[in-house]
Protein backbone atom coordinates (compact mmCIF):
# COMPACT_ATOMS: atom_id res chain seq x y z
CA UNK A 1 0.00 0.00 0.00
CA UNK A 2 1.31 3.42 -0.96
CA UNK A 3 0.91 6.03 1.82
CA UNK A 4 -0.22 9.56 0.97
CA UNK A 5 1.96 12.50 2.03
CA UNK A 6 1.61 16.26 2.24
CA UNK A 7 2.59 17.93 -1.03
CA UNK A 8 5.61 20.14 -0.35
CA UNK A 9 8.07 21.64 -2.82
CA UNK A 10 10.94 19.72 -1.25
CA UNK A 11 9.20 16.32 -1.29
CA UNK A 12 8.00 16.80 -4.87
CA UNK A 13 11.27 18.25 -6.25
CA UNK A 14 12.54 14.96 -7.80
CA UNK A 15 9.36 14.85 -9.92
CA UNK A 16 8.71 18.49 -10.80
CA UNK A 17 7.53 21.68 -9.19
CA UNK A 18 4.74 22.61 -6.78
CA UNK A 19 2.79 25.67 -7.86
CA UNK A 20 1.51 27.80 -4.98
CA UNK A 21 -1.10 30.54 -5.12
CA UNK A 22 0.49 33.86 -4.08
CA UNK A 23 -0.27 34.91 -0.50
CA UNK A 24 0.02 38.63 -1.28
CA UNK A 25 -1.04 40.74 -4.25
CA UNK A 26 1.20 40.20 -7.24
CA UNK A 27 2.28 37.45 -9.59
CA UNK A 28 4.44 34.36 -9.10
CA UNK A 29 6.29 32.71 -11.98
CA UNK A 30 6.76 28.94 -12.14
CA UNK A 31 8.77 28.25 -15.26
CA UNK A 32 11.78 26.30 -13.96
CA UNK A 33 10.36 22.90 -14.88
CA UNK A 34 8.43 23.80 -18.04
CA UNK A 35 10.15 21.60 -20.60
CA UNK A 36 9.81 20.85 -24.28
CA UNK A 37 12.42 18.61 -25.91
CA UNK A 38 10.86 18.66 -29.40
CA UNK A 39 11.21 21.82 -31.50
CA UNK A 40 8.14 20.97 -33.59
CA UNK A 41 5.84 20.64 -30.54
CA UNK A 42 3.32 23.37 -29.88
CA UNK A 43 2.00 24.60 -26.53
CA UNK A 44 -1.29 23.01 -25.49
CA UNK A 45 -3.65 24.52 -22.92
CA UNK A 46 -6.73 22.48 -22.06
CA UNK A 47 -9.40 22.27 -19.36
CA UNK A 48 -10.38 18.90 -17.92
CA UNK A 49 -13.47 17.85 -15.99
CA UNK A 50 -13.03 14.69 -13.92
CA UNK A 51 -15.60 12.57 -12.14
CA UNK A 52 -14.60 11.40 -8.66
CA UNK A 53 -12.82 8.07 -8.34
CA UNK A 54 -14.14 5.46 -5.92
CA UNK A 55 -12.21 4.52 -2.81
CA UNK A 56 -10.15 2.54 -2.11
CA UNK A 57 -8.09 3.70 -5.07
CA UNK A 58 -6.29 0.93 -6.92
CA UNK A 59 -3.73 2.17 -9.45
CA UNK A 60 -3.61 -0.09 -12.50
CA UNK A 61 -1.90 2.25 -14.95
CA UNK A 62 0.71 4.99 -15.05
CA UNK A 63 1.62 7.44 -17.80
CA UNK A 64 4.46 9.70 -18.81
CA UNK A 65 5.25 12.40 -21.33
CA UNK A 66 8.87 11.74 -22.31
CA UNK A 67 9.48 15.05 -24.07
CA UNK A 68 7.18 17.47 -22.25
CA UNK A 69 6.43 18.73 -18.81
CA UNK A 70 2.76 18.74 -17.82
CA UNK A 71 1.16 21.30 -15.51
CA UNK A 72 -2.11 20.92 -13.57
CA UNK A 73 -3.81 23.95 -12.03
CA UNK A 74 -6.89 23.04 -9.99
CA UNK A 75 -9.70 25.45 -10.80
CA UNK A 76 -12.51 23.76 -8.82
CA UNK A 77 -11.75 20.60 -6.87
CA UNK A 78 -12.19 19.07 -3.42
CA UNK A 79 -9.37 16.53 -2.99
CA UNK A 80 -7.09 15.27 -5.74
CA UNK A 81 -4.18 12.89 -5.96
CA UNK A 82 -0.67 13.22 -7.29
CA UNK A 83 0.98 9.79 -7.66
CA UNK A 84 4.49 9.57 -9.11
CA UNK A 85 7.10 6.86 -9.52
CA UNK A 86 10.75 6.75 -10.59
CA UNK A 87 11.86 4.60 -13.50
CA UNK A 88 12.28 0.89 -12.83
CA UNK A 89 15.50 -0.78 -13.98
CA UNK A 90 13.37 -3.19 -16.03
CA UNK A 91 11.42 -0.36 -17.70
CA UNK A 92 8.20 1.36 -16.75
CA UNK A 93 7.50 2.86 -13.32
CA UNK A 94 8.97 1.50 -10.09
CA UNK A 95 5.85 1.26 -7.92
CA UNK A 96 7.83 0.02 -4.92
CA UNK A 97 9.34 3.52 -4.73
CA UNK A 98 6.16 5.39 -5.76
CA UNK A 99 5.11 8.49 -3.82
CA UNK A 100 1.57 9.82 -3.38
CA UNK A 101 0.55 13.35 -2.40
CA UNK A 102 -2.72 15.16 -1.67
CA UNK A 103 -2.40 18.83 -2.69
CA UNK A 104 -3.85 21.50 -0.43
CA UNK A 105 -6.18 24.19 -1.77
CA UNK A 106 -4.17 26.70 -3.79
CA UNK A 107 -1.61 24.14 -4.96
CA UNK A 108 -0.93 22.91 -8.48
CA UNK A 109 1.93 20.91 -9.91
CA UNK A 110 4.18 20.59 -12.92
CA UNK A 111 5.39 17.09 -13.66
CA UNK A 112 8.89 17.27 -15.15
CA UNK A 113 9.30 15.64 -18.55
CA UNK A 114 9.68 11.84 -18.47
CA UNK A 115 8.10 11.43 -15.00
CA UNK A 116 5.78 8.47 -14.47
CA UNK A 117 2.50 9.57 -12.92
CA UNK A 118 -1.02 8.34 -12.38
CA UNK A 119 -3.79 9.86 -14.51
CA UNK A 120 -5.61 12.85 -13.03
CA UNK A 121 -7.65 11.58 -10.07
CA UNK A 122 -10.16 13.46 -7.90
CA UNK A 123 -12.20 12.42 -4.87
CA UNK A 124 -15.42 13.49 -3.12
CA UNK A 125 -16.94 15.39 -6.07
CA UNK A 126 -16.15 16.26 -9.70
CA UNK A 127 -13.17 18.52 -10.29
CA UNK A 128 -11.85 20.80 -13.02
CA UNK A 129 -8.27 21.65 -13.98
CA UNK A 130 -6.36 23.76 -16.46
CA UNK A 131 -3.59 21.68 -18.06
CA UNK A 132 -0.53 22.92 -19.95
CA UNK A 133 1.91 20.76 -21.90
CA UNK A 134 3.64 20.51 -25.29
CA UNK A 135 2.26 18.33 -28.11
CA UNK A 136 3.41 17.42 -31.60
CA UNK A 137 0.73 14.84 -32.43
CA UNK A 138 3.04 11.79 -32.38
CA UNK A 139 3.18 8.75 -30.12
CA UNK A 140 5.83 10.60 -28.09
CA UNK A 141 3.15 12.89 -26.65
CA UNK A 142 2.13 10.31 -24.07
CA UNK A 143 2.87 6.75 -23.06
CA UNK A 144 0.64 4.53 -20.92
CA UNK A 145 1.92 1.59 -18.88
CA UNK A 146 -0.35 -1.11 -17.43
CA UNK A 147 0.99 -2.13 -14.05
CA UNK A 148 1.70 -5.87 -13.76
CA UNK A 149 0.67 -5.66 -10.09
CA UNK A 150 -2.04 -3.09 -9.11
CA UNK A 151 -1.08 -0.73 -6.28
CA UNK A 152 -3.49 0.41 -3.56
CA UNK A 153 -3.19 4.02 -2.41
CA UNK A 154 -3.83 4.72 1.28
CA UNK A 155 -6.34 7.61 1.01
CA UNK A 156 -7.81 8.53 4.40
Amino acid sequence: MIPVNELTPRAFAPYGQVIMTPVAPGREYFSETLANARPQARPSLSVAYRAPSPLPLIATMMERHRFSSQTFIATDVSRWLVLVAPHADSGGPDMVRARAFLPRPGQGITFAADVWHHPLTVFDRPGTFAIFMWLDGTNGDEEFFTLPQPSEIDIR
